[in-house]
Order: structure tokens, then sequence, then C-alpha cells
């Protein structure tokens, strides 16, 4: 993908959709790896606290974190919350331009956002892959279809086919909780757990993948049960009637497994489609 990025003032020519930025990092890693398989099951297992060694937001920019955060929960009220989901970088920027609501991201919000999204999240504790490399990369919507009363999205071809066969195989019970999610999208949810934790990025990457390393940008997605509403991402949705009809059929190729490697919390929901 090539083409210049819309963005305020001189910033712009320092931005380019087909290279990523040479950026000089400045969150100080206290760790790149975990330091023994015990340690990581420890933050696995009790992924919704704070554990010594945790990466932090340094704290003269914790207001850079939620300004940024702020401008995208902007956004969704402005685009609609189906169509923020394929929202790319580029498209959010010329939403921030045109509407006062949101506003320009300014150049150090821009600096911010590309660290977070070009850094290697295992610095601070994620070991997962990652399969949307450059900031620009948009979701195809020739590709994808939505999905009746979900405000979700899904990839057509195998995505679409499992989860057609899992409604037919396991019963109309089954609701599509997260399908398609851009990176604008994976961004919003990350730093808005980034916030709540008060800028701990290692504390957020246990429960959501950073932007750039969720498989929800490629193929994977999201079940529940309807009726269950936040229930669905937590370990409650294991004794569901869905999980139990998705077990018994061998959809539980999880990605994120219980006690896995990849520092992230168990998700029964998350539907592996991707092979990676």
């Amino acid at each position: 993908m090539g083409g210049s990025l819309i963005l305020p003032g001189a910033a712009q020519a320092r931005y380019r959709a087909d290279a990523r930025p040479n950026i000089a990092p400045r969150i100080k890693p206290q760790f790149a790896q975990y330091r023994s398989m015990d340690e990581m099951l420890k933050r696995v297992r009790d992924f919704n606290s704070a554990h010594p060694g945790d990466i932090y937001v340094e704290r003269w920019r914790i207001g850079l974190l939620r300004r940024a955060h702020h401008r995208f929960d902007q956004m969704e009220r402005v685009v609609g919350h189906a169509n923020f989901h394929l929202l790319s970088f580029d498209e959010a920027l010329k939403v921030a331009n045109r509407y006062s609501k949101v506003g320009q991201f300014t150049a150090e919000e821009m600096d911010f956002l590309e660290e977070i999204f070009y850094r290697s999240a295992d610095e601070y504790g994620f070991m997962g892959d990652k399969p949307v490399r450059n900031l620009t990369e948009a979701v195809p919507r020739r590709e994808v279809a939505k999905v009746p009363y979900t405000g979700n999205y899904l990839y057509r071809g195998d995505a679409m086919r499992v989860y057609d066969k899992i409604r037919k195989e396991v019963g109309r019970k089954v609701v599509l909780t997260s399908g398609v999610r851009s990176v604008v999208k994976q961004f919003h949810l990350f730093l808005a757990k980034a916030v709540e934790s008060d800028g701990n990025l290692s504390l957020a990457s246990r429960s959501l993948a950073p932007p750039g390393y969720s498989f929800h940008g490629v193929g994977d997605f999201d079940v529940g049960q309807r009726g269950l509403g936040k229930l669905n991402f937590t370990v409650h949705f294991t004794q569901s009637e869905v999980f139990q009809g998705l077990a018994e059929r061998g959809y539980l190729k999880l990605r994120y497994t219980r006690d896995n490697q990849l520092g992230v919390r168990f998700e029964p929901w998350h539907i592996k489609v991707v092979s990676a």
C-alpha cells in the first residue's frame, strides 16, 4: 500500500503508508522474555492484576495515552459501531481531520501510536505472532460480510463457513460476539484496557492482543451464548451449553489455550480459523 497519510501540519511528511518509521523507543523495557515458565503462568492465571516487572507507559505520557484513546472513542461514535470495526488508520486520520468532535491527532500522539504498533510486544510480555505488519494495512471490504443482528463482520470464505457450520451444528444460541477487527479497532480496545490499568501495557496485553497482533484482523472470531452478555468473555463461558457443543464437535482448536505460552489469558470463546 502506498501513499501518504493525511496528518496535521508539518507532521504529514514524517509518516508514509509503505514504510515503517524509524522511531526511538520510549517505553523503558524491563524484560524481553519471561524469566521462567512459572512466572509466565502466574501472570497469565492472574491476568487482570499488576505484577512486578510489568511495563507501564511513562507517567509523563499518560495524558497522551488518554487523549489518543478518547479520539478513537469519539471516532467510533462518529462513524458508528459496525463501521468502526473496518476503519483503516488512513481513514481514521481523515475522520479526525474532518470532524471537530474527534479532532486531529497531534504529532506527539502519532509518535506514541506508531511506537505502540511497531514496538515488539514481547518486551512487555505478549509472545504471540504479528499477522498485521503495517500500521496502515486495511481490511479489504470486498472480502468481508456483515453478520446480521450482530454488528460484526466476518471474512468471506473459511471464517464464514466455520461460523455457519457452528451455528448449524451447535444451535441458534450461538452468537458472534466479535469478528473482523481493523488496526484501529484493536487500538481502541487495547488503549482502553491500558487506560483502565493506569498505563500498564503488560496487563493490557494479557487480556488483549496489541495492535497488529490480533488474528481478528485476518480471520479469527469470537463466539458466545445468547443471554450471557459479558460472561461470554470469562471462564463462565466454559459452563455454557454453547461451549459444551463446541467441545463435543471439535471446534475448540483454541488460539489461547489454558496456561498457554503466549502470555495471554485463557480464551475459550476464541475460534481459531487462520493457521499460525
